[in-house]
């Protein structure tokens, strides 16, 4: 990919012929809609929110099966992917074997660039910044050792993390999304300037009593029902067993679980669930792509359980929170370090008996579950509309700081 576009891009005279497009903001990431996770979400909502701000924002992500962008504000420039074995509808992009999107990269004249991966979309993104010398911004969102000792080896899980570090040395700004987060990253080795950048939620909103109850209408569920809630990739790492062995020790009490998603490790956590007798209780709905729909269950939760130690900021636990449902975290996890234990979500041990405690208790004292959910509304979540005017205002700062001309605002 170097060697291809500082071919293209060596005469300076002939890249000015070239250009065709301009760009204010290029937005590079190797999960997007309709890939429906933490990553996808919020650089869906970068690109919307920047469009309407300032306009002329380019997406640059690898092709998805069924994908349709014709509709949206903004561009998308989408290049040759294969499928990941075993982990659809995840795809590894090769953009180098594309010459159709590599010629609109090149024709397109970007003022800023983000990224939101270390993987192809990165790469190629921290390429073109620096052939172009613009300022690149790289966010770092997850913890990717986790993900490469699933399957590789100590050694060469070391070299990918060394990679991905210089990675990240190569930006002109890192990001991260909580101030827990900058821990991790420093663990990697990364020893460069970072900051915190807030993560949204496009379900932000003034909700009534009403709305809450009709959406448990919608779902089939009563009023005085116990509903507990999971909303992620059901793969290992987010510690779904600790819920599942929790719930199995409060035989009493007349929950309703929902795990709403998929993952390698959704029929293993089927058997274990009806192992443990709760397949009256327990309700595995599968992927749901409508935002619609996934709102309903927020909102009809009275508790969002994820104990996850590999999340660093999950966007679930803000889309809870905007729905007034208080989260059930671990204690020394990363991402729990967000919660008020008691005010504004409740931790627990990593224990399926202290979880069971915990869920016993709240069981019986849903006025103090109400009352936290209320709270984390308040303190736990932002709208990306409100994140992204900070992001502007960063952007331009980081441009000011290279002598370049800030970008304008248009919805003024």
């Amino acid at each position: 990919m170097t060697d291809i576009l500082h071919n293209i891009f060596m005469d300076l005279d002939f890249k000015k012929l070239l250009r065709t497009e301009k760009s204010n903001v290029g937005i590079f990431c190797d999960d997007f809609p309709p890939v429906m996770d933490g990553v996808a979400i919020c650089a869906q909502n970068y690109a919307y929110w920047l469009q309407k701000m300032v306009g002329s924002v380019t997406v640059v992500t690898p092709r998805v099966e069924n994908a349709d962008y014709g509709s949206l504000p903004y561009k998308v420039m989408d290049y040759f992917s294969v499928p990941i074995p075993m982990r659809k509808p995840y795809v590894v992009g090769i953009p180098e074997v594309d010459p159709t999107v590599l010629s609109r990269i090149v024709k397109t004249e970007f003022r800023i660039i983000h990224s939101h991966s270390p993987f192809t979309a990165g790469l190629t993104a921290q390429r073109v910044a620096a052939i172009e010398g613009i300022p690149f911004i790289a966010t770092f969102h997850s913890k990717y050792r986790d993900d490469f000792q699933r399957i590789f080896p100590k050694l060469a899980v070391d070299a990918i993390i060394k990679l991905i570090v210089s990675y990240y040395e190569s930006a002109d700004m890192v990001w991260v999304p909580q101030e827990s987060v900058k821990d991790v990253i420093r663990e990697y080795g990364y020893k460069g300037p970072v900051e915190a950048m807030d993560n949204g939620s496009d379900l932000v909103g003034d909700y009534k009593r009403e709305y809450f109850l009709s959406k448990r209408e919608e779902l089939g569920l009563r009023e005085d029902d116990f509903v507990l809630l999971f909303v992620g990739q059901h793969i290992w790492e987010k510690n779904p067993r600790l819920v599942i062995e929790g719930l199995s020790r409060i035989p009493e009490i007349p929950f309703k679980m929902f795990f709403v998603g998929g993952g390698y490790a959704q029929n293993e956590m089927k058997a274990l669930v009806k192992e443990r007798g709760l397949e009256d209780k327990v309700t595995f709905t599968g992927v749901i792509k409508d935002r619609e729909k996934i709102t309903s269950y927020y909102a009809a939760a009275d508790l969002f359980l994820f104990p996850s130690y590999y999340d660093n900021a999950p966007l679930v636990v803000r889309e809870a929170a905007a729905l007034h449902t208080p989260s059930v975290m671990v204690k020394g996890a990363t991402a729990s370090t967000i919660i008020n234990d008691g005010r504004n979500g409740y931790l627990t041990e990593n224990d399926p008996d202290s979880f069971a405690d915990l869920i016993r208790y709240l069981s019986a004292h849903r006025d103090e579950v109400l009352s936290a959910g209320e709270d984390a509304s308040r303190s736990i979540v932002r709208s990306w509309e409100n994140v992204v005017e900070e992001v502007l205002l960063r952007y331009n700062a980081i441009l000011k700081s290279k002598g370049k001309e800030p970008i304008e605002r248009i919805d003024l």
